[in-house]
C-alpha cells in the first residue's frame, strides 16, 4: 500500500510540474482608434478633469482589475497600417516599407506569428487586418478576418480562405469567430490569438451601432480641454479657431464612445470564453490599441499627428495566473514595437532578429532594466489625401520635440509635465531646452535607423502614390 500511496504521490508532482512548465496561451486583443484614456477606469481616476466621467466600461476595467496597466504607452507611428505592420515585426514603417494605408504586408516579412507556429503554437488571427484589401493572413493556422475596413453590418467574412457571410454586428461577429476558437482547442498545444476589432473606427453611430448603445449618453457632454481652441501649428486656420465646440462635433464624440462603449461587451464575451474553457489562469492577455484618436483636442479629429491624443494608447497586460492584487501601473515608456518581443518571450520562441523593440517581461515583473528607455522616435510620413504633413519627433517622459521637414518655423517643443495639454510651444522662447531635445532627436532618429522612405524628399514632400490608397468608388476616411 505504501509503494502505490507514493508511486501516486509522484505522479501528482509530474503533473504539477508539467502544468508549472506549460507555456501560456497568449490572446492579443487589438482595438482600432481607442485613446489612452478611454477607459471608464482611467476617467474616474482623471476625476475633475476627466472628458466623458460618464464613460461605461464594465469589461476593460474588469480586465484592468487583473492586469499592469501601463501608463506610458505609446505607437511609433499613429496609423492603421503601420501600426499593424509594427505590431507584427517589431520595427518601423521605414523599415518594413508600411508607411501608410495603401499596401499589402509582403506573405513573406517576417512576423513573431511564424516564430510562434514554429514553437509549436497555433496561430489565429480573427476579425480586423487592414491592410488595404489583402487577403491572405501570412503565418496562422486559422483566420476568420474581413477585408479592408470591412462594415458594422452584416460583413463578410475570409474565413480560412473562403468568403462567408455573416449577419450581425462585426464586433460581435469576431468576438463569435474567437471565441469559437477558443473553445475547439486542445488543452494539450498552447495557442495565440489575435483579436482585431473594427470600433470605435468610423463611420460611427446611427446603423453603424448595435442597438445597445445607441440609446446612450444623449443626456451626457463630453467636457472640453484646454488645447481643445488651439489649432495645430500645421492647421492655424482650423475648425480649432471656433470659441466652442458645435453640437454636431459633441454628438461625434458621443458616438465614439458609444462605440467603445458596445465593443467593449464583445471583449466580455471572450474573456467570458477564456474561463469557461478552464484555460484563462495559464493565458496572457494583451490589450491595446493601433492608435490613439483626437476628439477635437488641437481642433483635430482622426489621428497621424504627433500630439499625444494621437499617439497615446492604452496597454494592459494580464499575466497567467494573476494574483487577487494583480492590478499595477507601470510608468515606463512601452511601445506597440515591443509587444512581438514580450509575446515571444512569454512562449519560449525565437525572438525576430532585427527587432527594435524589446520585450516587456521585465516591467511586468516589477524588475525596471537600468538601461530602459527614456525617450523614442516618432514618425509620420505625409499621404496624399490628408492634410497632416510629414512628421518626425521625439518623446521623452517629460518632453517632446516635433519637427515638420521643409516647415522649420512649425517646430514645437513642450514641457509635458507643465503642459501635459501642449498648449504652449517653448521652440522660441527656451532655445537651450530646444537644442538639448534636438541632440536627442537626431541620436534617437539614428538609432532607429531613419531613412526616408523612396519617393519622398529630405524636406517630407512628394510622398509616393502607392501611400494614397487607391479606392473605386466613394472614398473611405481610414
Amino acid at each position: 500500500m505504501k509503494s502505490v500511496i507514493t508511486l501516486a504521490f509522484l505522479f501528482a508532482l509530474v503533473a504539477l510540474g508539467r502544468a508549472a512548465d506549460r507555456r501560456p496561451d497568449i490572446v492579443f486583443v487589438y482595438f482600432d482608434d481607442l485613446r489612452w484614456d478611454a477607459l471608464g477606469l482611467v476617467q474616474r481616476e482623471q476625476a475633475a478633469a476627466a472628458r466623458f466621467p460618464f464613460l461605461q466600461t464594465p469589461n476593460l476595467d474588469r480586465l484592468a482589475a487583473q492586469s499592469v496597466r501601463f501608463r506610458q504607452s505609446f505607437v511609433v507611428t499613429s496609423l492603421c497600417s503601420p501600426g499593424r505592420a509594427a505590431v507584427m515585426t517589431s520595427r518601423y514603417g521605414h523599415d518594413t516599407g508600411i508607411i501608410g494605408n495603401g499596401k499589402h504586408l509582403p506573405t513573406e516579412t517576417l512576423t513573431f506569428a511564424q516564430h510562434l507556429r514554429e514553437a509549436g503554437y497555433t496561430t489565429a488571427y480573427v476579425g480586423k487586418w487592414h491592410m488595404r484589401d489583402q487577403r491572405e493572413r501570412p503565418h496562422y493556422d486559422y483566420a476568420a478576418s474581413f477585408v479592408g475596413q470591412g462594415r458594422y453590418a452584416d460583413c463578410p467574412f475570409i474565413v480560412n480562405g473562403k468568403e462567408t457571410p455573416t449577419t450581425g454586428w462585426v464586433d460581435d461577429v469576431s468576438a463569435d469567430f474567437a471565441v469559437r476558437f477558443v473553445e475547439q482547442q486542445a488543452k494539450e498545444k498552447p495557442f495565440f490569438l489575435w483579436l482585431g476589432f473594427k470600433s470605435p473606427h468610423g463611420p460611427r453611430g446611427g446603423a453603424n451601432l448595435p442597438e445597445r448603445t445607441k440609446s446612450l449618453y444623449f443626456a451626457d457632454t463630453p467636457l472640453p480641454t484646454p488645447n481643445t481652441d488651439i489649432a495645430a501649428v500645421y492647421n492655424p486656420g482650423g475648425a480649432a479657431a471656433r470659441p466652442a465646440e458645435t453640437p454636431r462635433q459633441i454628438e461625434n464624440q458621443r458616438d465614439y464612445l458609444r462605440h467603445v462603449t458596445a465593443v467593449d461587451a464583445s471583449l466580455g464575451r471572450l474573456l467570458d470564453a477564456l474561463e469557461r474553457s478552464g484555460r484563462a489562469g495559464n493565458t496572457l492577455v494583451i490589450l491595446t490599441s493601433d492608435n490613439g484618436y483626437y476628439l477635437g483636442e488641437h481642433g483635430l479629429g482622426d489621428k497621424r499627428s504627433a500630439y499625444d491624443e494621437s499617439l497615446r494608447v492604452p496597454l494592459l497586460v494580464r499575466l497567467p495566473n494573476p494574483g487577487p492584487s494583480a492590478a499595477t501601473t507601470r510608468e515606463a515608456l512601452a511601445l506597440n514595437l515591443d509587444y512581438a518581443p514580450t509575446i515571444l518571450d512569454y512562449a519560449g520562441a525565437a525572438p525576430l532578429p532585427e527587432a527594435r523593440g524589446r520585450s516587456l517581461r521585465p516591467l511586468l515583473e516589477a524588475r525596471t532594466p537600468s538601461d530602459w528607455r527614456t525617450a523614442f522616435f516618432y514618425e509620420y510620413f505625409k499621404e496624399a489625401n490628408f492634410a497632416a504633413p510629414s512628421v518626425l519627433a521625439l518623446r521623452t517622459a517629460t518632453h517632446k520635440i516635433a519637427r515638420y521637414p521643409g516647415n522649420p518655423s512649425w517646430t514645437e517643443v513642450f514641457d509635458l509635465t507643465a503642459d501635459p495639454y501642449e498648449t504652449k510651444n517653448l521652440a522660441t522662447a527656451e532655445p537651450a531646452l530646444t537644442a538639448r531635445l534636438q541632440a536627442q532627436f537626431t541620436a534617437a532618429s539614428q538609432a532607429a535607423g531613419f531613412r526616408w522612405p523612396e519617393g519622398f524628399t529630405a524636406d517630407g514632400a512628394v510622398p509616393p502614390a502607392v501611400i494614397a490608397p487607391k479606392k473605386a468608388g466613394k472614398k473611405e476616411k481610414q
